[in-house]
């Protein structure tokens, strides 16, 4: 498998970047490019004392740029450049943490969508206290028709079913559990997931997701990105206050210890670089969004990410649903 990893792309880039490249060449067996600012590139590289194949894009498309006229404007950046060369199946796989308008709009006009699916679809992996539940959409779209949020649970439906859950359980994200309960885009779906043949379990709170009551909850981008971002926010707040807590304590210095121990794991569990970034579903190749301020660690998890959509075959997958 070779990827198409993007140096120009993110806040940390190119450095973090080219070290997650070269992490994931040494620790997951595959070939690597890198594509950006040739220059510095190679300064990475020196500094690392390595060598990669280099893609040469000397622009690059920034998050305050409206995507569709950047991908028009800017023909020499690294994200219209790797996307081209994914079609053109040089590489298995491209990898950026840079704007993630411009990916998923060249994703879906460079790379081409799936047949039959209407939007490419950003799902992203949150902890809960059995385990992850799927998100999705996070942020791709922001608008959102009942037949959209229908083909986003059947998407991700797939995607959890080929990474190990037999039989997903979907809920629709809304601000009550009764049926009646929502807004009209929640109230139209709600009856076309009941009868979708889906293991639908009707509406879920945002607040019980971290309880475990679903595998995947369903909602449009807009809802998805303010709750995850809600959750890192609410997620660091419990971290500094615990901090703070246990610094005025009279705690003995083992037991210090044990509590560190356990915060250490409980940050670890909720450590984006721990996942590495979130796949997009609905297009004709493997395109991975990492987080803007991904180190090399998130860039290498973004990588297993990639090998491992690979591996199980998810576009074919996903043809094949929508091919029926």
């Amino acid at each position: 498998m070779k990827i198409l990893f993007d140096a120009n792309g993110g806040d940390n880039a190119p450095f973090e970047i080219v070290k997650g490249a070269i992490d994931a060449r040494n620790e997951l067996g595959v070939e690597i490019a890198l594509i950006g600012n040739e220059n510095a590139i190679k300064s990475s590289l020196d500094e690392l004392n390595e060598t990669a194949e280099i893609v040469n894009a000397t622009e690059n498309i920034e998050n305050n740029e409206e995507p569709a006229f950047a991908l028009r404007k800017k023909k020499n950046s690294s994200t219209v450049i790797g996307l081209s060369l994914l079609k053109e199946k040089k590489y298995d796989a491209f990898i950026s943490a840079g704007s993630t308008g411009a990916l998923l709009a060249g994703g879906l006009f460079i790379v081409g969508r799936i047949e039959n699916v209407k939007r490419a679809v950003l799902p992203t992996s949150i902890p809960n206290l059995k385990g992850s539940t799927l998100v999705i959409d996070s942020g791709a779209n922001m608008d959102c028709s009942e037949d959209l949020l229908l083909q986003f649970a059947k998407m991700g439906d797939q995607y959890l079913k080929i990474n190990g859950i037999e039989n997903p359980r979907i809920g629709l994200l809304n601000v009550g559990v009764e049926e009646h309960k929502g807004n009209s885009l929640t109230k139209a779906v709600y009856p076309m997931l009941k009868e979708s043949g889906l293991n639908f379990v009707g509406n879920v709170e945002a607040r019980d997701i971290s309880l475990g009551v679903c595998d995947l909850v369903v909602c449009d981008g807009f809802v998805g990105n303010v709750m995850l971002k809600n959750t890192e926010g609410t997620a660091y707040f419990v971290s500094k206050a615990l901090e703070k807590l246990v610094a005025k304590s009279n705690l003995s210095q083992e037991t210090l210890k044990e509590v560190g121990s356990l915060m250490a794991n409980a940050k670890k569990s909720l450590d984006y670089s721990e996942v590495g970034g979130a796949i997009l579903l609905g297009i004709k190749e493997i395109v991975i969004k990492a987080h803007g301020s991904s180190d090399s660690k998130a860039i290498k998890n973004a990588a297993k990410q990639a090998m491992s959509a690979y591996e199980t075959k998810i576009i074919d997958k996903i043809e094949e649903i929508f091919s029926r």
